[in-house]
C-alpha cells in the first residue's frame, strides 16, 4: 500500500536539496536550504536547554528500571503502617509495664509477664467471667494476629507456585501430605520385598490423647480462609496417611499436624472411686448453677435409688428439671446401677436441678470408661453454665425492656 504523498514528500525533499547544498555550487537555492537547516538544528538545541538545566542534567529513562507493581505499593503501604501501629503499641506497653513496677516495687530485672497479669488482677480486680474482656497489658504480638508476608516481588510476579490457587498454603500442605504418602508407600514396598508383611512391634503411634488441627488451627497456621469441605479434605487426607502400616516413619510430620484433644481424660486426671468400710464404691463431686450449689455423691452397686434433700425425684414438680437430672445417667447407660445422694441449696428449682446434673456427671465419670467421657464431654454435661439472670438497668423497667414511651 502506498503511502501517503505529504508524508514522504517533505523528508525527500529536504533530503535533496541538503545534498545540493553540501556538493554543488553556491546559489540562491542552496542558501535558502542551509538556513533552513540551521534554524531547525537551533530550534532543537533551544528544546533541549529548555528541558535540562547546566546543574540538573536531563535524565534518559532506563527501559530495565524494574517498576513497582500497584500491588507491591498497596502492600508496602500496609506494612508501613503496621509497622508503625505495632511500633506505637510496643512503647505503650514498654511504658504500662514501667509505670507497674514503680507501683508494686519490684526490680525490673525479675518483673516478667506472670508478675504483670498478678499485679493487674491485684490492682483492678475483675469479676467478668469471660476473660478476654478484662483488662489486661500484654505485648502487641500477644493479641494482634500475625502479618500475612508478602507473596510477589518488586515486578509483581508471585513467588509460590501456587498463589494463583487463592489459598498457596494451604495446597502446600496437602501437596506435602501426598508426597509422605508416596514415600510410606514406597517404604511399605521395600519392606513387603525383603519378607516383612508386618510392621515390627512396639512402633504404633499413640494417638488417643490428641486429634487433628481444627478449622481455626489450620486457619493460623496457613493465614487463609478454609472452609469446612477444605478442612474435611485436610483431615481425610491425613486419616489415610495414619492408616497405613508404616506410618511411624513420619511419625513427626503427623504429629505436627495434631493437638492435644480438650476432651480427652488421662486416668491420672479421673480420680478413681473411694470405698466405705464395707468396701461399697462411691464418688463425690460439687455442681453450680446460678446461684445453687450442690454436693453429689454417687454410690456404686446400687439400684437406682434417688435422693435430693432427704427427697425422692418428686423434690421437683418440673418434669422437665426431673428429666435433666437423669439425662447423665441415660447417656452413661447407668439406669439401675448408681444410687444418688444429692445435698442442694440456693436457687430456685430450675438452678437446682442444673447445679445437680453437673454435680452428678463429674461424680459419674469414675464409674465411666474413656469413649463414654467424651460424649458426656460433647452433650455438654461436663461444662458448667455460667448464665445468669441478667440485672435490671438503671432508667429501664427491666433487663432489656423499657418503659412505655407517652406523648404528654
Amino acid at each position: 500500500m502506498a503511502a501517503p504523498v505529504g508524508r514522504i514528500v517533505v523528508s525527500e525533499i529536504l533530503h535533496f536539496l541538503t545534498k545540493i547544498c553540501e556538493n554543488g555550487p553556491t546559489t540562491r537555492l542552496q542558501r535558502s536550504c542551509r538556513c533552513f537547516s540551521t534554524s531547525r538544528s537551533k530550534q532543537k538545541q533551544a528544546n533541549e536547554y529548555q528541558y535540562s538545566t547546566p546543574t540538573e542534567p536531563r535524565k534518559k529513562k532506563n527501559p530495565r528500571v524494574e517498576q513497582i507493581s500497584r500491588a507491591m505499593q498497596v502492600y508496602l503501604k500496609k506494612a508501613q503502617t503496621r509497622e508503625t501501629m505495632m511500633r506505637e503499641l510496643t512503647d505503650e506497653y514498654n511504658l504500662g509495664k514501667r509505670h507497674l513496677m514503680n507501683i508494686m516495687g519490684v526490680d525490673r530485672s525479675s518483673f516478667s509477664q506472670r508478675d504483670v497479669d498478678a499485679a493487674l488482677q491485684y490492682l483492678l480486680p475483675s469479676g467478668i467471667y469471660e476473660k478476654k474482656a478484662r483488662p489486661f497489658l500484654k505485648p502487641p504480638e500477644a493479641y494482634i494476629p500475625a502479618h500475612k508476608m508478602v507473596a510477589f516481588g518488586m515486578d509483581g510476579r508471585p513467588f509460590h507456585s501456587l498463589f494463583y490457587t487463592r489459598k498457596p498454603q494451604y495446597y502446600q500442605i496437602m501437596n506435602d501430605i501426598l508426597g509422605k504418602i508416596d514415600a510410606v508407600r514406597k517404604y511399605e514396598d521395600e519392606m513387603i520385598a525383603k519378607g516383612h508383611l508386618e510392621p515390627p512391634e512396639g512402633t504404633s503411634m499413640d494417638l488417643k490423647s490428641t486429634g487433628w488441627l481444627d478449622k481455626k488451627d489450620l486457619e493460623k497456621m496457613t493465614l487463609e480462609t478454609i472452609d469446612e469441605y477444605d478442612h474435611n479434605r485436610f483431615r481425610l487426607l491425613l486419616d489415610s496417611l495414619v492408616a497405613r502400616p508404616y506410618s511411624y516413619i513420619v511419625e513427626q510430620f503427623i504429629k505436627k499436624h495434631r493437638k492435644l484433644s480438650a476432651g480427652f481424660f488421662k486416668k491420672h486426671q479421673v480420680k478413681p472411686p473411694e470405698k466405705d468400710k464395707e468396701g461399697r464404691p462411691y464418688m463425690t463431686a460439687k455442681g453450680f448453677r446460678k446461684s445453687a450449689t450442690c454436693t453429689v455423691k454417687v454410690w456404686g452397686e446400687g439400684t437406682g435409688k434417688v435422693s435430693i434433700n432427704e427427697k425422692d425425684l418428686l423434690y421437683f414438680p418440673s418434669i422437665q428439671d426431673r428429666m435433666q437430672i437423669m439425662f447423665p445417667l441415660q447417656l452413661a447407660n447407668k439406669l439401675g446401677e448408681v444410687d444418688i445422694e444429692a445435698t442442694v441449696e440456693g436457687g430456685g428449682h430450675s438452678g437446682q436441678a442444673g447445679a445437680i446434673r453437673l454435680g452428678l456427671a463429674r461424680a459419674l465419670l469414675s464409674f465411666t470408661d474413656e469413649d463414654t467421657m467424651e460424649q458426656m464431654r460433647l452433650a455438654g454435661l461436663l461444662t458448667r453454665d455460667v448464665r445468669r439472670r441478667e440485672r435490671k438497668k438503671p432508667g429501664q423497667e427491666g433487663a432489656r425492656k423499657k418503659f412505655t414511651w407517652k406523648r404528654r
